[in-house]
């Protein structure tokens, strides 16, 4: 063999059997073409993001020196939520702004394709973007990352700074081999998945606002035909539309796009239809872009168990689902809490309004319950699953209503510590209950219906929620006459009426009464025949019919001293306190006012003793007697902070107020409103509120009321 040494060759040693002639060709190193400046074109129609950019811009930007320097920013969000158009459009800017000489890199990883690009094939590609011949790229995967750093220092040495921006990535295994090893450089990625493992500065996009969607479809349309004036001409219509695509930015650009296709289009006929749709993804298809495809391939990455908790979560009824109803959903002995944190960094669920609540996306609701239905098997599942959420909430709203009842001496539910735990319970379940008694109206689980719609009946009036009142009341009736259980139904149409006096739909409530005390009585239920009178005579009076309404009371009066209830009576003295009133009999008023206080004391109802000190005082106003007013409203605040109806203390605090005015007292009834105010506001009474404040604000005191906070 011969040996090479530089520019000849040494046949020492070598056997010929004839001349030889040995040639030596030398070939310069040739340095392949470079790929140094590869981003895509900015996105169209770029919109409603300028937060987000200018985070970027201040992590990626080199120029920050020592501990403040980012080397690696990760943007994560929902397929379609627009990751890949801010990350190049954070990287347009950077190096417009000369952060980057060394260039711009762009690498798509395809991490959710069905063969995503390894960190081994990324890195090749990286390598042939930065010069390296492909003959010279290492076969090995630990020598290729060592040439891809190495050449991205000399790049450093000989041009400067480089961003590398990796997009689509669906896992870190994918991009850690992939850093630059010289922090002079940048790196960015996107992903569908959180990367919290990364050492990244973490950037995770939310749906656009109403407004910045709109202003994306403005910009869209106008991008395509400047005169294009849909947008701007009817900014309601559109703020329908950006709503119907869920705010995501594909799903805006894809509708953009349908309506760049048909110029003449109306932006509200493309709403309609989508709103028509019984699945919006079917509309959200524009033959090159597809919300379901995006989706898709989401999907396909789960595990099979986390599959099959996103569909669970999809059918929960309600827009968000608590750990514990979503446990007692998929019939387990322990929350998913793993699962649920995987799905979260995938983009698939997100925290709901609390640490232990969990929601998603509409348009990740509607694809999963699509997938859901695919499967007639698991829709079997699913309705047991259903059911066993049915139950879970019937057993928790029972104890929660029966805390929120409690009276001193009795028996109380131990799954609620305090009443305000109940409360908080209730009101943070009262939209999953309200769906949950639909379903269960639909699926004609007729018993529960009627135990779950008694309960919920007594929160939702006790929080004023009449109309919501109104509508489970209407299915609770149904459910009791579809059993053919007449004293169910009874008692429905009797929570029927009370809701819908207390709704001022005093007529139809009339109706429901008459109704509910023809059945109570026809049943023999004396107790909802005198609370169906009772309810009646006070329908009667918002109705205007006065007399009728003292009448009535004093039917239900009779029947109540009859069965020896004191309760009952009770009730009916405090309604016919109101109607006396109105009748200008304010002293037979009060005079009702204690009789019922006093009954409702012996009973240990302290929550309506308030409401009866509360009318007394309403009385005692209206004969002049001030001074006691405000002693029955004292008294009866001390009960209504006890229970914590600050809707009622509110009130109180209002006729507090008013009392002090007629007095002269202006110092005091000012703060009464303002007491006032920030009660209605706790409870929700938003208008109430307002009004309280403007009163306290405006009250003239003479300079001697306490400053506003």
């Amino acid at each position: 063999m011969s040996a090479r040494y530089d520019d000849h060759l040494d046949f020492a040693g070598g056997e010929f059997t004839g001349p030889v002639i040995g040639k030596v060709e030398y070939h310069p190193y040739q340095v392949a073409p470079t790929a140094l400046d590869s981003l895509p074109a900015r996105a169209t129609g770029f919109a409603g993001r300028d937060d987000e950019l200018s985070a970027l811009l201040d992590a990626l930007n080199p120029t920050k020196p020592g501990p403040q320097a980012v080397l690696v920013a990760a943007v994560s969000g929902l397929g379609g939520i627009g990751k890949t158009a801010l990350a190049v459009e954070a990287a347009h800017e950077a190096r417009n702004r000369g952060w980057f000489p060394g260039g711009t890199l762009f690498i798509d990883l395809h991490g959710y394709d069905e063969t995503p690009v390894t960190a081994d094939l990324a890195l090749q590609s990286l390598l042939r973007a930065l010069g390296t011949q492909p003959k010279h790229i290492p076969v090995r995967a630990e020598d290729r990352a060592a040439f891809y750093r190495t050449a991205l220092a000399r790049l450093a040495r000989e041009k400067g700074a480089a961003l590398i921006l990796a997009d689509n990535a669906s896992s870190v295994t994918q991009v850690r081999p992939l850093l630059p090893g010289d922090s002079v450089h940048r790196f960015l990625t996107t992903s569908r998945h959180k990367f919290p493992t990364l050492g990244a500065r973490l950037l995770t996009l939310d749906e656009l606002s109403t407004d910045s969607a709109c202003d994306l479809l403005r910009r869209a349309l106008r991008t395509a035909n400047p005169d294009d004036a849909r947008v701007a001409d009817n900014v309601t219509s559109a703020s329908v539309l950006a709503q119907l695509c869920g705010c995501l930015p594909l799903a805006l650009q894809i509708a953009a796009a349908l309506l760049i296709a048909d110029q003449h289009m109306p932006i509200s006929e493309f709403g309609r239809a989508l709103s028509a749709s019984r699945n919006r993804l079917d509309q959200l298809d524009d033959g090159d872009r597809s919300m379901r495809a995006t989706f898709e391939l989401s999907y396909r990455a789960l595990p099979e168990q986390q599959a099959r908790l996103l569909r669970m979560l999809a059918l929960a009824p309600g827009p968000e689902t608590g750990i514990d109803a979503l446990t007692a959903l998929l019939g387990d002995d322990r929350p998913p809490l793993g699962d649920l944190a995987a799905l979260e960094r995938a983009h698939l669920v997100e925290r709901g309004s609390g640490r232990h609540r969990w929601r998603m996306h509409d348009l990740v609701r509607e694809y999963a319950v699509e997938v859901a239905e695919r499967s007639a098997a698991f829709m079997q599942e699913a309705t047991v699953a259903r059911g066993r959420l049915l139950d879970h909430y019937l057993e928790r709203t029972t104890a929660a209503v029966e805390r929120l009842r409690w009276w001193p001496g009795t028996l109380v539910s131990q799954k609620f510590e305090s009443r305000a735990q109940a409360i908080a319970w209730l009101d943070t379940e009262r939209v999953n209950l309200l769906a949950t008694m639909q379903w269960a109206v639909d699926a004609r689980h007729n018993t529960a219906v009627i135990q779950l719609g008694y309960m919920l009946g007594r929160y939702l009036y006790f929080r004023r929620y009449f109309d919501e009142f109104v509508v489970i009341s209407g299915y609770t009736q149904a459910a009791a006459e579809h059993l053919g259980d007449h004293e169910a139904e009874a008692r429905a149409w009797n929570d029927l009426g009370l809701a819908l006096r207390s709704a001022d739909r005093a007529d139809e409530s009339i109706n429901a009464l008459t109704r509910a005390r023809e059945l109570s009585k026809a049943v023999g239920d004396r107790n909802g025949e005198a609370y169906a009178w009772n309810y009646l005579g006070s329908a009667l009076r918002v109705a205007g019919r006065l007399q009728e309404s003292v009448d009535v009371l004093g039917q239900a009066s009779a029947l109540f001293q009859a069965m020896n209830d004191g309760n009952g009576e009770a009730y009916v003295w405090n309604n016919l306190g109101l109607t006396l009133v109105d009748l200008g009999r304010p002293e037979e008023a009060v005079s009702a006012h204690n009789k019922a206080r006093d009954l409702f004391r012996a009973a240990g109802n302290r929550d309506r003793e308030a409401k009866a000190w509360q009318n007394a005082g309403r009385a005692l106003w209206s004969t002049g007697r001030s001074v006691e007013a405000v002693h029955a409203y004292e008294k009866a605040l001390e009960a209504h902070h006890e229970f914590e109806d600050w809707h009622a203390v509110g009130e109180t605090q209002q006729y507090l107020a008013e009392t002090y005015e007629s007095m002269g007292r202006q110092a005091e009834a000012r703060t009464c409103w303002q007491h006032s105010a920030d009660a209605y506001l706790r409870a929700g009474a938003e208008r109430e509120a307002a009004e309280a404040r403007e009163r306290a604000t405006t009250l003239q005191t003479d300079g001697l009321a306490p400053p506003l906070n």
